[in-house]
């Protein structure tokens, strides 16, 4: 989680000075985002100073328990806003997946150091452009891949490393999540009153609403998620890569799926 980050306090402090604190926004905070809060909050050293969310229910939510902590904290319905911000030194995003690359590159340019959520990138261009705009404007940026940053993980893999079950030949990740259908639609949704459509939409392409809920299902649909793989897979892949020590990337890739047993609107591969 993020109160394990690269971007600790302890650490980041002796960057920007010993005496302050380093203070956080943050970018979507319906569900992961709101986990963001939390573990942020519990950190000596960091403050929460500003929140951002297209959704004004959720963006209300949030702010309104910062008022029984006695803090203050700016809110913000478009992220533009929130980077303008000269108060804010680093920024959590855990927007829908078409969002984070291009949030994360703004950050970037706007001079904030970014902790974004996987997947970093909705497509490969994407993510390197995002690696370009660390490497130009000198920032910190950190995949929400968040076992690499936990300390019971970590021991592990420092075990496996040392070679006490022996030499690694094949790595098998596995993950058995249990979803239910979303359900089919014949007609546009109504977007919930309380979302700029546009802002949510943002990056991707602006079409009328083709399922039951807006929050969340939205993973299963190629214009603003990669399905299970990117949810869920890229942890299995990721923690793979870790415990071999693997720098390196495959020349080829080799894929099977699809999307079994439920009759649905979703696009992606559940399987």
């Amino acid at each position: 989680m993020a109160s394990r980050s690269v971007l600790a306090a302890s650490r980041y402090r002796q960057i920007i000075g010993v005496n302050e604190d380093v203070r956080v926004g943050i970018i979507g905070i319906r569900s992961k985002g709101a986990q963001h809060i939390e573990e942020f909050y519990k950190i000596p050293g960091v403050r929460v100073v500003a929140l951002c969310d297209a959704d004004l229910d959720i963006l209300h939510r949030e702010t309104d328990k910062f008022s029984s902590r006695k803090e203050p904290v700016a809110a913000y319905q478009d992220l533009r806003r929130l980077l303008d911000d000269p108060q804010i030194d680093a920024v959590a995003i855990a927007t829908p997946n078409h969002w984070h690359s291009l949030a994360a590159i703004w950050a970037c340019q706007a001079g904030k150091d970014v902790y974004v959520e996987k997947p970093v990138s909705h497509t490969v261009r994407e993510g390197r452009k995002l690696v370009e705009a660390a490497r130009k404007y000198n920032r910190i940026v950190q995949a929400g891949t968040q076992n690499r940053s936990d300390t019971g993980f970590r021991e592990a893999i420092e075990f496996i490393r040392q070679g006490h079950i022996g030499k690694i030949l094949y790595a098998h990740g596995v993950w058995y999540k249990e979803r239910t259908s979303i359900g089919r639609v014949t007609q546009p949704q109504p977007v919930p009153a309380s979302v700029d459509y546009n802002l949510w939409t943002g990056p991707a392409k602006m079409q009328p609403l083709m399922r039951r809920r807006l929050h969340y299902d939205w993973h299963w649909f190629w214009e603003y998620g990669d399905g299970e793989m990117a949810n869920i897979g890229v942890h299995q892949i990721d923690d793979c890569r870790f415990a071999l020590n693997l720098n390196h990337y495959p020349k080829r890739l080799w894929s099977l799926g699809g999307r079994f047993v439920f009759d649905d609107d979703g696009e992606t591969p559940n399987t």
